[in-house]
């Protein structure tokens, strides 16, 4: 039963991390960044302050909550493959504070375009640097989407390995893994097909986790099949 209560608390925590996450950067973003544009971006930043400023506090819970999915999953999985639990663990710490530095860019340009710092620039020159910050701040975004999916590959290698979660979802995460890398490793390699690209993988974003997320909180895990999985691993 306890170990049923870890699987639907670590199933309520990637919820409320998966609500949190889609709404600053499928909620927010669209209403803020205007591709291509960052004289535009800037004024809807300054239009919108406070809408801003939510989906930078949204990106501190989010990273916040990733943090503990991941050590709750880390409890879960372990005895499958400890070494590979462990990976998945790192994996999300590297990417937590690439996250953070994207959020600081953001704020501090917002701080320029506002004219509360480097006041001793003229107007364009400030407006320069925060243009750039901005676009500081989109490349490290796609750092982390690079990581959104890379974690999902020693995660999704774990469920279908453990015998208690149907291996399905295990086949599904690393799809969707695979979906975040391509996305992000187009924009680095290929800018120009990104967008079709990202269209294309769009739909992988939601195969595996979403899932998953539901038959945590819902099912749980198989107790059973778990603690034989256990017996097995201490009495081969």
């Amino acid at each position: 039963m306890n170990l049923k209560k870890t699987a639907r608390l670590t199933g309520l925590l990637y919820f409320i991390f998966a609500l949190t996450a889609i709404y600053g950067y499928m909620y927010v973003s669209p209403k803020i960044w205007v591709s291509g544009d960052i004289a535009a971006s800037a004024k809807k930043m300054l239009d919108n302050e406070f809408l801003f400023r939510t989906s930078l506090a949204s990106n501190i819970i989010t990273h916040t909550l990733f943090v503990l999915v991941v050590l709750f999953l880390y409890r879960l999985l372990r005895q499958v493959n400890e070494h590979c639990a462990k990976i998945m663990v790192g994996l999300v710490i590297v990417a937590v504070p690439v996250a953070f530095l994207g959020g600081a860019l953001k704020m501090t340009a917002l701080y320029i375009f506002k004219g509360e710092l480097l006041t001793s620039f003229s107007s364009e020159q400030a407006r320069d640097i925060a243009r750039t910050f901005v676009k500081f701040a989109s490349y490290s975004g796609q750092m982390v989407t690079f990581y959104w999916g890379l974690w999902l590959i020693p995660l999704g290698l774990l469920v279908y390995k453990s015998g208690f979660i149907p291996r399905i979802f295990g086949i599904l995460l690393l799809i969707n893994g695979l979906g975040y890398m391509i996305s992000s490793m187009t924009y680095v390699l290929y800018p120009d097909s990104f967008e079709s690209v990202s269209k294309l993988v769009y739909p992988t974003y939601f195969a595996g986790e979403v899932p998953f997320i539901f038959w945590l909180m819902i099912k749980g895990v198989n107790t059973k099949a778990k603690q034989d999985k256990r017996e097995q691993i201490l009495h081969p």
